[in-house]
């Protein structure tokens, strides 16, 4: 049932820039389609990926639920996703456990830069100083990022 519904969304998303983020099937078919876009995803394209997966495959032959929407805040972001949010913060969990909170500053297929601000103790004399801080992550070292919201 998974590679029927992939496929039906492959199809329905051809020759636009709306993209699959995640697609999960239970034991149960309830059908979960969480989009984006690298532009603007509107209902309308929520509705047409949806249409195109429910009118093709038959409730007669096998009863399903189906939900697609577009991938929420504070859900985690894939690669693709990388480009549209530079310049917002973000929450790295590295593979190693660490927990990165900054600034996207920049992004490849290989690795993304961050940047953050702390307060530090000036090297010579009282009082405290601002220190940027910059850090190159490859992709393959993270294992979650979500977008904070800030205000």
């Amino acid at each position: 049932m998974k590679d029927k519904v992939a496929q039906l969304i492959a199809e329905a998303i051809e020759e636009t820039d709306i993209f699959l983020v995640q697609l999960t099937v239970n034991a149960n078919n309830d059908i979960s389609v969480l989009l984006d876009s690298d532009s603007i995803l509107t209902l309308k394209d929520c509705r047409k990926v949806s249409r195109a997966i429910e009118f093709n495959l038959d409730r007669e032959e096998e009863d399903f639920s189906l939900t697609t929407s577009s991938s929420g805040v504070g859900e985690p972001i894939v690669l693709r996703q990388f480009a549209k949010n530079i310049g917002r913060k973000v929450r790295l969990t590295l593979k190693s456990g660490e927990i990165i909170e900054a600034k996207m500053i920049a992004s490849n297929d290989e690795s993304v830069s961050i940047e953050w601000k702390t307060r530090e103790k000036k090297p010579t004399g009282k009082g405290k100083i601002t220190v940027v801080h910059h850090r190159t992550i490859n992709h393959k070292d993270i294992s979650q990022t979500v977008v904070l919201i800030t205000f």
